[in-house]
């Protein structure tokens, strides 16, 4: 796999479990003491832009939308499987506030870490606060490596692009039930409806994926990955 290919694309999907196993069975049960699980069905908000936060958010179980808005429009910025943080931009003195907006996807379960008790704990262990950065810093480079997607590949390869992350970083495999519709794929390459229907008919004729019903796979990695990084 070609990490940089998955990185200019929708998601990151970096191991948070590893900042949580840098706090000590005390820090542990002060977190479980200050922390709630949330079920969420699909397109309930998790949290909506310009609100006050409260909670950071991991996903424990799911697929979340995040996303910038105002009154006409809105920009994805990537999404979200589990095992990943939301609200971490809200964590820095003097901003309370989410900075972008988050919904599920899919059927999500969400928990709840009361933003005051994760401050307490990036102070109290340098080791957890590292962690935290490099999450912070891979969700950079992610948001870097979309932006250059959007203004700098076509149809083509932004379609490619989605489908590659999809099946390395989300599903994690080449044959998935593939649970986005064809409107949320044109919300995530930033193209129409009937561009994106037209594209997967394409790649689908060419060889490179095959459909049944929603069982989605990648037949030709190779071919759809090279459309990618030439976009």
């Amino acid at each position: 796999m070609n990490q940089k290919s998955v990185l200019n694309s929708c998601t990151v999907n970096y191991d948070t479990y590893d900042c949580f196993e840098k706090l000590s069975d005390e820090e542990l049960k002060l977190l479980e003491s200050n922390r709630v699980e949330v079920s969420y069905k699909k397109g309930e908000t998790l949290c909506k832009q310009g609100t006050f936060a409260s909670h950071i958010m991991y996903i424990c179980k799911g697929l979340v939308k995040v996303y910038v808005e105002n009154d006409r429009d809105s920009l994805i910025l990537k999404i979200l499987p589990e095992g990943n943080l939301i609200g971490l931009t809200s964590l820095y003195d003097g901003n309370n506030i989410f900075q972008y907006s988050a919904i599920a996807y899919q059927d999500s379960l969400v928990r709840l870490i009361d933003i005051n008790i994760f401050r307490q704990l990036l102070k109290q262990n340098p080791e957890f606060a590292n962690e935290v950065i490099n999450i912070l810093c891979e969700n950079s480079i992610q948001t870097y490596g979309r932006f250059f997607c959007f203004t700098h590949k076509q149809s083509y390869g932004r379609m490619a692009d989605i489908l590659l992350c999809l099946a390395c970083r989300i599903y994690k495999k080449n044959e998935f039930d593939l649970l986005l519709s064809r409107k949320e794929l044109a919300e995530l390459t930033g193209l129409s409806t009937e561009r994106v229907i037209r594209i997967i008919k394409k790649f689908k004729d060419d060889g490179l994926i095959s459909m049944d019903g929603k069982t989605f796979k990648i037949v030709d990695h190779e071919k759809l990955q090279k459309i990618s990084d030439h976009g």
